[in-house]
């Protein structure tokens, strides 16, 4: 009990920042998904308050799991409580993609990463920084479609996923975009690739993560939590990042 004492008090002296966007009914989202609703279903006048929201398991910042786009994948309730707190890396590339919208993290970006912040942890979680989330709440320049409604995006590699997955063996990704796949690998393949890869590799990931930019490459945490849902295939979460000050 001692030791989850001194814990707990090592925890609240540090830095927690929110990786989650605020959402409500306007929010971006993956537009053939329906849009949040939500409703009074009782009122202070009635004596208490109860609200109803529909919202769909992917919207806001969320978790994928690997039932999502996989075929015998894992439901969310079946991955292991303690890998929703991991050690959490964040690789900025946002200079790269104010160039390029497009931009893929590569392999070699990793390598780079590692040769200045030291070898990634197994059993990690590793974010990628794009700042896209600074577009936050415009639907528009979320998806920053070209003039052929094509999406100019970031996103992963496959030599990074491959990499990290089976030579670092994290235990989770995620990133400040809709989808893992760059919009233009997304459009030139018809298809979402890199996701449908990732979630293969029985590994979860965040989609739509914010305040990146306040979080350091190394020396963090990320806490992930979420309702107990039974057989859901993602859910909108609360993420935070704790900071060793």
């Amino acid at each position: 009990m001692t030791n989850l004492q001194a814990a707990y008090q090592t925890l609240k002296e540090a830095q927690w920042v929110d990786l989650t966007h605020q959402i409500n009914e306007t929010s971006p989202h993956f537009p053939a998904l329906p849009a949040l609703k939500k409703q009074d279903i009782f009122t202070l006048k009635d004596g208490f308050h109860v609200q109803e929201f529909s919202v769909v398991r992917q919207y806001g910042t969320h978790i994928d799991a690997p039932i999502h786009f996989v075929e015998g994948g894992r439901w969310l309730d079946e991955i292991d409580l303690k890998d929703f707190l991991l050690p959490l890396y964040v690789m900025d590339k946002s200079q790269a993609v104010a160039k390029n919208p497009n931009y893929e993290l590569t392999k070699e970006d990793v390598l780079a990463f590692e040769a200045e912040n030291g070898q990634i942890e197994a059993g990690s979680f590793v974010a990628f920084r794009s700042d896209w989330s600074k577009r936050w709440p415009d639907q528009d320049a979320i998806r920053n479609l070209n003039s052929q409604g094509i999406q100019q995006t970031p996103g992963w590699s496959h030599d990074a996923l491959e990499f990290l997955i089976h030579e670092r063996h994290v235990k989770a990704v995620g990133h400040e975009t809709l989808d893992t796949d760059s919009g233009r690998a997304a459009a030139q393949n018809g298809r979402l690739v890199e996701e449908y890869y990732l979630l293969e590799q029985d590994i979860y990931q965040l989609e739509l993560l914010t305040n990146l930019d306040q979080v350091p490459a190394s020396g963090s945490l990320i806490a992930i939590a979420f309702p107990h849902w039974e057989k859901a295939t993602g859910s909108p979460v609360r993420a935070v990042a704790i900071i060793n000050d």
